[in-house]
């Protein structure tokens, strides 16, 4: 069995996607994401220019030496482009392995290390009666974890607070900006915590998102804060480029510690994990160079006890979510996996077995990841275009903050 045809497909369901077909001598098809949000296209080169041309004619079950390939062959090794990339072949392979076996993926991992995988949504308001009605939604539907973000007084906008059924960050060509004040946040999350507890108590698994924006002093003081509430993590609360950022945050608090969604090796996180500066390692499937990288990822964080927390926004399809859930069910360190439904029309174009039930995501168990992308809906979706931005941030004297 040979590789005889590999096209990336680029289309426009609710958000931008792009997602690479590999096609065999034996008549087989498997997919893999390649979705780098905001820099789309950019990817969607890289595969057609620099990859697609190499993967023509060659074994299909190799799929180390393929990854060996791309990311040594290239020399100009790792960044989210080229890890995306390599990402979307590496994922595409494993669906073709599972297929060629008559097995769903995660029985080629190790088979099942958990039932199911516990998920988390995520609830936010523009007033605090309006969070906890999101909260208490989420627990009637029978979710063990939510992520909780709120309006801040003297705020107007906030990451991850919207009104929209869905959560689309991105939006139009050009990134429209908002004001932040690290002041205002400092001083109001705390009562909110404190107030989603007292109506919760303490079952109901809770998580924040910083989205990089302290100091590592302020995140200091922030975990010590929320400490009386038992955060099951405070994700993001400094930029990664330096661990040292982290070891100041843990000498000052017990709150548990999560980051990676923006991680594509495991050089970004090898000294975070290897020095326990983190309690949860937040890479993906699509981001961190397929199954196979991200296996490495999550078995070194499993013997410094790390746990695995994968990204799984909307800005991920729905073949990276399947494809981290066959992960997720075989590894024995997993925590959590962030969940966002996919609109109704993203769905469509990518049909899939995966499900949602009772606080749990099951996997497909029908050989290979257990998802497709439907061509015919494609079409349709990609008369929408690919304009879209994620937007950017500014303190109140203009300078710019981290998104």
């Amino acid at each position: 069995m040979s590789i005889t045809a590999a096209r990336v497909i680029v289309c426009s369901p609710g958000r931008n996607f792009v997602t690479l077909k590999i096609e065999t001598s034996d008549g087989l098809t498997g997919v893999g994401d390649a979705t780098l949000n905001g820099r789309e296209l950019a990817v969607a080169a890289y595969l057609t220019e620099h990859v697609v041309p190499l993967l023509i004619g060659r074994d299909p079950a190799r799929i180390e030496d393929t990854w060996q390939y791309l990311y040594k062959g290239a020399y100009w090794r790792r960044g989210p482009v080229t890890m995306t990339a390599i990402a979307a072949v590496d994922t595409a392979l494993w669906d073709l392995k599972g297929k060629m076996a008559g097995l769903p993926v995660y029985q080629l991992l190790g088979g099942r290390s958990r039932s199911g995988v516990t998920v988390y949504g995520h609830a936010n308001g523009s007033s605090l009666d309006a969070l906890l009605s999101s909260v208490a939604g989420f627990v009637d539907r029978g979710y063990r974890a939510v992520r909780i973000q709120a309006a801040i007084p003297d705020i107007s906008e906030i990451y991850g607070v919207t009104s929209a059924a869905i959560y689309e960050p991105a939006s139009a060509a050009i990134p429209a900006e908002s004001v932040w004040s690290t002041e205002h946040y400092l001083a109001h999350i705390p009562s909110v915590f404190a107030r989603v507890r007292e109506e919760f108590g303490p079952a109901l698994r809770l998580l924040h998102d910083v989205h990089h924006r302290l100091t590592p002093i302020e995140a200091a003081r922030l975990g010590k804060s929320l400490e009386p509430y038992a955060l099951t993590w405070l994700e993001d609360p400094v930029p990664a480029e330096l661990p040292d950022g982290y070891r100041l945050i843990r000498q000052h608090t017990t709150t548990p510690l999560a980051v990676g969604e923006v991680f594509n090796s495991i050089w970004d996180c090898e000294r975070l994990i290897r020095e326990q500066l983190i309690d949860y390692v937040r890479a993906t499937v699509v981001h961190a160079g397929g199954l196979t990288h991200l296996r490495r990822i999550f078995d070194l964080a499993a013997l410094h006890h790390v746990r695995t927390g994968s990204h799984g926004a909307t800005d991920l399809s729905p073949v990276c979510m399947s494809a981290a859930l066959h992960l997720d069910l075989a590894v024995p360190n997993f925590g959590l996996q962030e969940y966002m439904p996919h609109a109704p029309e993203t769905d469509e174009v990518f049909p899939h077995g995966y499900r949602y039930e009772d606080g749990y995501l099951h996997a497909a168990e029908t050989p290979g990841l257990g998802v497709d992308i439907d061509e015919a809906a494609v079409r349709a979706a990609d008369a929408k275009g690919h304009a879209w931005r994620n937007p950017v941030w500014r303190y109140e004297d203009g300078s710019f903050a981290e998104w």
